[in-house]
């Protein structure tokens, strides 16, 4: 049973829900049948004590001591309170949204014609929907929603008004509005990393309409106007700019996964502009991450990606700031996945090191730690590889290279970062083998080294030709 949607399911439960499902099947009004509360607590045990659950047989005779064996009478049981377990997590999420019961109940009164009791929820439903801090597009849906069963009400009362009517379509363009240049963004995103083309639908007629009137004071569609056209006229810094203050400025407003979602975006921006040849947009990327990790929008669950966490490292080191670097490893240590803690935590101590040009901290921090992650196990590699030449400990290099040489043929599934690797190791080679002193042989391998493709380190071995003139 192990394996079944049922067990999955309820695997996803926490020990307070577990509790409170067993509470919502002992109510009749759910649960009618006293076998799915037996499978249930014969179940619980199992998932409470994360312990295998046993085969169907034993679920059988927990349920029904007397019966033979009936595989679909148990299949048929273990539905319903798969069925049963879904309507919980329903009904949980629906409770726990202050507005949805509102408007549920708005709904209810009106169809029972009962007016002033819609008068009453109508007024409750708006006070709450001002009191969220949410200004997304689910806010604005949710008020033209509100509006739209007020002007229901109306009608069935015979009092429409032309200000309601008008109320009526200004939220709904409001709606629209912030939905469709959200959808765009992330359309646009997704095109980015794919090979997939979109239609946009009517989107350049909700952009011109955007354009025409006072939307702009909406923060939502302000930010995602901005961001459109900062993704579609890269080379019109302004729109990013403006995305960017915007973000920061009402980043509160939004759910955390969405505001996520545009930091995430507004960085890989960044990390464009800056392979295109735009250097300038460094600072806005560690903006993001400074201010995105301060509001733990790069949380989840309370842990931290190991990815994210390299890569705010690398943006700060770009920008030299060592310091805030070096808090940031040590803060952030204990928020990584246990089983890369340790190293992760070492190599990107030992970035820092070799920044700062302490190589003699750098070296150990980069042979103690045991390298889970194969990318990781490289990069720690490289580093290594770049210390050692840069002491000009050529024996030690020697070795590395051919160890490192080595290991990357035995790895074959590298791919394309197999030869970036071994590009890296070759043009090491030949800056070892050349005269430092002749200019006619560093400008050949300058030269050779700038035109190939696929070199990992590509800048650090170009400005070590360049050092090399200046022995």
């Amino acid at each position: 049973m192990e394996k079944s949607r049922l067990v999955q399911l309820l695997r996803s439960f926490s020990k307070l829900e577990l509790r409170d499902f067993r509470r919502y099947l002992q109510s009749p009004y759910f649960s009618r049948r006293a076998e799915t509360v037996l499978l249930y607590d014969w179940l619980e045990k199992y998932l409470k004590n994360v312990k295998p659950v046993p085969v169907k047989e034993a679920a059988y005779t927990a349920v029904f001591p007397n019966d033979p064996f009936d595989d679909h009478r148990l299949r048929m049981l273990m539905s319903q309170l798969y069925q049963l377990a879904g309507q919980f997590l329903a009904v949980q999420d629906f409770l726990s949204d202050e507005v949805q019961p509102l408007m549920q109940l708005g709904q209810v009164l009106r169809k029972r014609k009962l007016s002033f009791h819609f008068e009453q929820a109508a007024a409750d439903l708006a006070k709450q929907l001002e009191l969220q801090p949410l200004r997304n597009a689910d806010f604005y849906q949710n008020k033209y929603l509100a509006t739209l069963e007020k002007y229901r009400m109306a009608y069935d009362l015979r009092e429409v008004d032309a200000q309601q009517l008008q109320a009526l379509s200004d939220e709904l363009d409001t709606a629209f509005l912030t939905r469709k240049l959200w959808q765009a963004c992330f359309l646009l995103s997704h095109e980015a990393v794919t090979n997939t083309s979109y239609d946009f639908g009517l989107l350049n007629d909700a952009l011109r309409f955007a354009e025409q009137g006072h939307a702009f004071e909406t923060p939502a569609i302000a930010i995602y106007y901005h961001c459109y056209h900062a993704l579609t006229n890269p080379d019109v810094p302004e729109h990013f700019q403006h995305f960017k203050a915007l973000v920061l400025q009402h980043g509160g407003h939004f759910p955390a996964e969405e505001v996520r979602d545009l930091y995430i975006l507004a960085i890989n921006f960044c990390i464009r502009r800056y392979n295109a040849g735009n250097p300038a947009y460094l600072g806005d990327q560690f903006d993001f991450y400074k201010n995105g990790l301060r509001l733990g929008y790069f949380l989840t669950d309370g842990e931290l990606s190991r990815y994210t966490y390299q890569n705010a490292v690398t943006s700060g080191l770009v920008m030299r700031e060592f310091d805030w670097v070096e808090r940031f490893i040590h803060e952030y240590r204990e928020k990584l996945a246990a089983a890369y803690q340790e190293s992760v935590f070492s190599f990107n101590l030992a970035r820092l090191a070799y920044e700062r040009k302490q190589y003699d901290t750098a070296l150990p921090l980069l042979q103690k730690a045991e390298y889970k992650d194969l990318l990781l196990n490289l990069a720690a590699k490289t580093l290594q590889l770049k210390i050692y030449f840069e002491l000009d400990e050529i024996d030690l290099l020697d070795a590395h290279l051919a160890a490192f040489k080595t290991f990357l043929r035995r790895k074959k599934e590298l791919g394309y970062h197999r030869d970036n690797y071994l590009n890296t190791i070759y043009f090491t080679r030949k800056l070892l083998e050349i005269n430092p002193f002749d200019k006619t042989e560093r400008t050949a391998l300058r030269s050779e080294i700038a035109a190939a493709q696929g070199v990992g380190e590509k800048e650090w071995l170009l400005a070590q030709v360049g050092a090399a003139g200046k022995c």
